[in-house]
C-alpha cells in the first residue's frame, strides 16, 4: 500500500487542485447571483425559481454547470489511473490537460468569447481521452 500512496501523489495534487476550482465555480456563480438578487434571496430556499437576469451570472452559472458535466468523469479516470500506476504517464498528462483547459474556460466563457472557448473545451476533453488510454495501456 506504501506504494500506492508515493504513485499516487502527483494524481492527488491534480484531484485537490481540481476541487479548488469546483469552489471556485460555485463561489463566482454564487457571488454574481447574490449581487444582483440579494442576501436575503442567497441565504432562503429559493422557492420562487428566480434567475440572475445579469448576464455575467448566468455566464458564470452555465460556465459552473458545464464543468460539472464532465467533472465526474475527470474523478473517476484520475483515480482509474492513480491505483492502474499509469506507467506510460499519459493520465497524469491527460489530468492536467484537463484541469488547465477548465481554469482557462472560465475567462473565456465570462468574456463572451466564442469559437476560443469551444476550442478550449475540446482540448480539455482531449485531457479525458488521454487519461482514458493511459488505462488501456
Amino acid at each position: 500500500m506504501e506504494t500506492l500512496g508515493v504513485t499516487a501523489t502527483p494524481y492527488m495534487t491534480l484531484l485537490a487542485l481540481s476541487v479548488v476550482l469546483l469552489v471556485f465555480h460555485v463561489l463566482l456563480q454564487g457571488t454574481l447571483s447574490t449581487r444582483e438578487l440579494g442576501r436575503e434571496w442567497n441565504a432562503g430556499p429559493r422557492d420562487e425559481g428566480l434567475a440572475p437576469r445579469d448576464k455575467f451570472a448566468g455566464r458564470a452559472a452555465r460556465a459552473s454547470k458545464n464543468f460539472q458535466e464532465t467533472y465526474p468523469a475527470f474523478v473517476g479516470l484520475l483515480l482509474g489511473v492513480a491505483f492502474a500506476r499509469d506507467a506510460s504517464g499519459w493520465g497524469l498528462i491527460g489530468g492536467w490537460i484537463w484541469l488547465i483547459s477548465r481554469v482557462v474556460y472560465i475567462p473565456l466563457y465570462m468574456g463572451g468569447v466564442p469559437y476560443i472557448r469551444s476550442l478550449v473545451w475540446t482540448v480539455s476533453l482531449i485531457g479525458l481521452l488521454a487519461m482514458t488510454i493511459a488505462l488501456f495501456r
